[in-house]
């Protein structure tokens, strides 16, 4: 299939309103453009461990838009313009210029297939949907992932290094906390070897959905894992749901930022010996956040491993 693409020439106030805009004429694919540098919260928010450094922001901004070209005969394009025209009395929109160009003939919602295939980490298979369990996976634990509606597939570095500590240190029989859980790919993994039960937590709503949908593609039953939306560091409810004292092991893979304050909150919610296994932080936060995690008197760190330029620090409750 065939796209033209359209780039509207903006500014960044007018980008939000140019999008509804776009929405409201049935157009799905739109994208923008500029250095509005995110604040730490937004960071946050989209589980990134730091701020990429943009170029100073002089206001401008590009929203980009495909049409079907089987489809685009103008008429589309003549309401975004007129569109436009009715934005600049409410809005700055700059040039609020439209020009035009046609991409390459693909299969956008299938084609990065190709590109994602099935892996290993240790005697775990990792695969995805669409690929068959073959005569080599038999006999090994195998994870049907579907990346195109997970938040993560487990090929990051982060992920990882977490998968290879479940892999350590679940025995047979544990309950798990999944903090962050966001596709519930550690939880089905700690399930996948072994574990009684999982809990996962995470502030964003979708990954309940995502949670549940692993679980039902890797046969783990709704009783095996369960996932609330909030957050254990502040939320009291969240801290009671999720019980004290009751876990042989946390993970949580993510930001930095968020394992500091979790670490001195996380000893409430283990069991003694407990392992407390983390990642998602970058190297030049590692003494940072190990120092951290020593400031709390119930944790010793066991054990630091690198991938890259990220890091795993894994922790125990000390009282076993």
């Amino acid at each position: 299939m065939k796209w033209n693409k359209y780039t509207i020439q903006t500014t960044t106030e007018a980008v939000d309103l140019i999008s509804c805009m776009l929405s409201e004429l049935g157009i799905e694919g739109i994208e923008i453009q500029d250095n509005v540098q995110l604040t730490q919260e937004e960071a946050k928010t989209m589980f990134v461990d730091f701020i990429p450094e943009l170029p100073p922001d002089d206001g401008s901004a590009k929203v980009n838009f495909y049409i079907d070209a089987d489809e685009d005969d103008n008429t589309i394009l003549a309401k975004v313009e007129a569109g436009l025209d009715e934005l600049r009395g409410f809005v700055s929109v700059g040039e609020g210029t439209v020009t035009g160009s046609q991409t390459e003939d693909k299969d956008w919602i299938n084609n990065w297939k190709q590109y994602w295939h099935t892996f290993t980490i240790g005697d775990l298979y990792i695969k995805p949907t669409w690929e068959p369990v073959t005569e080599e996976m038999k006999g090994h634990p195998v994870l049907s992932i579907d990346p195109g509606t997970a938040f993560g597939t487990g090929s990051h570095e982060t992920t990882r290094m977490v998968i290879k500590q479940l892999q350590k240190y679940v025995r047979g029989g544990e309950e798990v906390l999944d903090v962050g859980c966001g596709s519930g790919i550690l939880s089905v993994v700690a399930l996948k070897y072994g574990a009684k039960h999982a809990l996962g937590t995470d502030l964003d709503p979708n990954a309940v959905t995502a949670s549940e949908e692993n679980a039902a593609q890797n046969n783990i039953l709704p009783e095996q894992l369960e996932v609330i939306e909030g957050n254990i560091i502040d939320d009291e409810k969240i801290q009671k749901r999720c019980g004290f004292e009751c876990y042989d092991i946390v993970c949580a893979n993510i930001l930095a930022d968020v394992l500091e304050p979790l670490s001195s909150e996380i000893t409430r919610h283990m069991k003694p010996g407990a392992y407390f296994i983390t990642s998602g932080i970058i190297d030049t936060k590692e003494k940072e956040v190990a120092e951290c995690f020593e400031k709390n008197p119930e944790l010793e760190i066991v054990e630091i491993n690198h991938d890259g330029e990220w890091v795993n620090i894994t922790a125990r409750k000390r009282g076993m």
